[in-house]
């Protein structure tokens, strides 16, 4: 007898982790369905290549009525809410925005789910962040951490978590948060750090850009890859009952340290000279100044050190991630560089 194939509703497909998802759940035999934004220049870079696997539908997080005809019409078994105005630092300029985007925007999709009579069929996937915890003492953070968010995006992020675990136990909707810690990969935005070092270190090799402008070097983060954790969010809802899991690495290291890695891979060795503000990050064969630390990309509130214990999703679902911080940084240099080449 041939098993009836799933149907997922995947919110943020054009972003880094929901082309991940989308590629990962077509491998295992998916419907794939994905919300986009109807605008004047549609931006489907990451999955052009899976286009004719895929349906797109046109609506908002921010319209109610859209993701309810899209749901209502798609009849998802999971749905995978990755949809955000996913910038910490961009937060503080459009709080109001973030919070309808990433806070109301899952409230959205679980009302949906409840008044379309989905609870019993539909299981739901929040993307919580690691960014909830803020500057907690506590170290690794785990699942009982307590929360102290530090920016708009945080806030935001810490409605969805809580509302999405107050839907889970009022109405017994199979709903659980991933609190992921960051994750990287060539498919990330060029305005997160990641992407916007090795996407310099590249022109700076090729004489596109001469100097790398950041802001706090010291903030230390536990990276993982984005294929790492798209497969722990699918294990999410395959269990049994709904639940709360971080995904991490339990790694930290510091933006110094990725900026460091990545002008290695080009050869060019790093030192550093001066102190705060007046920082530079200086070629030690040439003693050219390649990084310079910019006091406007400092955040209002800064968040020094995340790391996460995954000890809970490896026991519990199997999940271990595969990949250093050594190979995300090779395979996000190797295809920034292969861009001038």
């Amino acid at each position: 007898m041939t098993q009836k194939k799933k149907t997922a509703f995947i919110t943020g497909i054009t972003g880094q982790d929901g082309s991940y998802l989308a590629r990962y759940l077509i491998e295992k035999n998916y419907n794939v369905h994905g919300l986009i934004r109807r605008s004047s220049s549609v931006n489907t870079d990451r999955i052009n290549d899976i286009l004719p696997k895929i349906e797109l539908h046109f609506g908002d997080m921010t319209d109610s009525s859209s993701l309810t005809s899209i749901i209502n019409k798609t009849n998802p078994d999971e749905i995978y809410n990755l949809a955000a105005q996913g910038n910490v630092g961009v937060s503080f300029g459009i709080p109001e925005y973030t919070a309808d985007t990433d806070g109301l925007g899952c409230l959205r999709i679980l009302e949906c789910i409840k008044t379309l009579g989905l609870k019993e069929k539909t299981r739901f996937y929040q993307a919580s962040t690691s960014e909830i915890f803020g500057n907690t003492l506590e170290k690794p953070q785990s699942e009982t951490t307590p929360f102290d968010p530090k920016s708009p995006y945080a806030a935001a992020k810490l409605f969805a978590h809580n509302i999405t675990k107050i839907y889970r136990e009022a109405y017994g909707i199979h709903a659980s948060n991933g609190i992921l810690f960051n994750h990287e990969s060539p498919a990330r935005g060029e305005d997160f750090v990641t992407r916007k070092i090795t996407k310099a270190v590249a022109a700076i090799k090729y004489n596109k850009q001469d100097v790398l402008e950041l802001g706090n070097l010291d903030a230390r983060r536990d990276w993982g890859h984005a294929k790492d954790y798209v497969r722990g969010i699918w294990l999410m809802l395959q269990q049994d009952n709904p639940d709360d899991y971080i995904l991490a690495t339990g790694l930290t290291e510091s933006v110094r340290c990725f900026v460091e890695k990545s002008f290695k891979y080009i050869n060019v060795s790093i030192e550093w000279e001066g102190k705060a503000e007046q920082e530079r990050g200086i070629d030690a064969k040439t003693r050219k100044t390649l990084v310079r630390v910019c006091p406007k990309l400092y955040r209002p509130l800064e968040v020094h050190h995340l790391v996460g214990n995954a000890s809970k999703a490896k026991s519990l679902l199997g999940w271990t991630p595969e990949f250093s911080l050594d190979m995300i940084i090779d395979e996000m240099m190797r295809h920034d560089l292969a861009a001038f080449e």
